[in-house]
This record gives C-alpha cells, sequence and structure tokens, in this order.
C-alpha cells in the first residue's frame, strides 16, 4: 500500500494493513513486534493502546481477512441472478481468490499450522472463518437444489484449500484450471 494513503488511515486500521501485509507475507511467528511499530512508523505504546498483544493482532488480522471474503460473497449474491450462476460465481471467486489475492496460500490454513492450540483465540477465528464458508456453499448448493449440499460442500471446501495451497506451490494458473475444472461437475455445474 502507497505511503500517503496509510498515513490517511486510522491508526489502528493503519496498523492492522502493516502487521496483516507482514503476517502473511513472512509468516506470523516470524514477525515482531518491533517490527511491525517500525514498518508501521508508531511506537509500542500505539501499538499497545489498540492491541492489547500480539495474539489480538492476529485476531483482527484473520477477522479483517473475513470479512473481505465475505463481503466479496455477499457482492456474488447480489449480482446473482439464479442459484446455478451463485453457484459458479462462489467457484470463480474461489479460484479468484487463490491466484489473485492469496498467492502464498490461505491466511487461515496458514495461522493455524502456527496456532496449533485449538481452544487460542486465532484457530477459534479459523474455525469460525471455515463454518461460514461451509454453510454458504451449503446454501448456494440446496438454494440450486443440489442433492447432499454439505458433503458437496465439504468436498469443495478440500478443493478450496487444495487450490490456495496449490496456487502457491505449482503453477496457479494450472492449479486454477484443475480446480474449475473438478468443481464445476460436483457443483452440478457443466
Amino acid at each position: 500500500m502507497p505511503a500517503r494513503t496509510r498515513d490517511s488511515l486510522p491508526p489502528r486500521q493503519h496498523l492492522l494493513e502493516v502487521a496483516a501485509e507482514l503476517f502473511y507475507r513472512e509468516g506470523i511467528n516470524s514477525v515482531g513486534i518491533d517490527q511491525i511499530v517500525r514498518e508501521a512508523g508508531v511506537t509500542r505504546a500505539t501499538l499497545y493502546r489498540h492491541f492489547p498483544g500480539k495474539e489480538a493482532l492476529v485476531v483482527a488480522y484473520l477477522q479483517r481477512e473475513d470479512e473481505q471474503l465475505r463481503a466479496v460473497f455477499a457482492q456474488g449474491e447480489a449480482q446473482a441472478v439464479s442459484p446455478e450462476h451463485m453457484l459458479e460465481s462462489a467457484l470463480e471467486g474461489i479460484a479468484d481468490d487463490a491466484t489473485r489475492h492469496h498467492q502464498r496460500g490461505c491466511p487461515f490454513i496458514n495461522a493455524a499450522a502456527e496456532f496449533p492450540d485449538a481452544d487460542s483465540a486465532v484457530r477459534r477465528v479459523v474455525a469460525d472463518h471455515r463454518a461460514w464458508f461451509k454453510e454458504s456453499l451449503v446454501r448456494y448448493l440446496g438454494d440450486a437444489g443440489r442433492p447432499e449440499p454439505a458433503e458437496t460442500a465439504d468436498a469443495l471446501g478440500i478443493l478450496r484449500d487444495g487450490v490456495l495451497i496449490g496456487s502457491y506451490l505449482d503453477d496457479s494458473a494450472r492449479v486454477r484450471r484443475a480446480f474449475l475444472r473438478t468443481a464445476r461437475p460436483l457443483a452440478g455445474l457443466s
């Protein structure tokens, strides 16, 4: 993000933007508070005024990621002209997210790998996001009259995990095509 845009953000949002970029690019546990305050150009006191600790900042980062994806889905829902169109939009959105926005893997999977305690606040955000994602797919599949929407949503969720990881490790265009080639028939789309 250009400095002039960051400078115009409220301090909490500015810190969150800087931390999110660092966490995603370098890994959460590799980034220290000193690096965040240095790159954000703020004091430790400013950081701790907005976030009581690093874990709270990580939770806010993941909540921000979740909100952004929910907004993309809401936009797709608003623009969909049929249940099939919504399913297609969801699959295209997953592919776009993996190949254009999250080229270093899934921020939720990455965070879960760094926070193994399933009861931690970080893992609760990850679990909430994954539950919302599955519920959305179940609803879209059900609205389109697909049989066994929960089971199909589980399979599509696994494919989503795969395309997010595969796009980082392999040729993202090839992984995108493979994802859509597999996900479309699974969702009952041609």
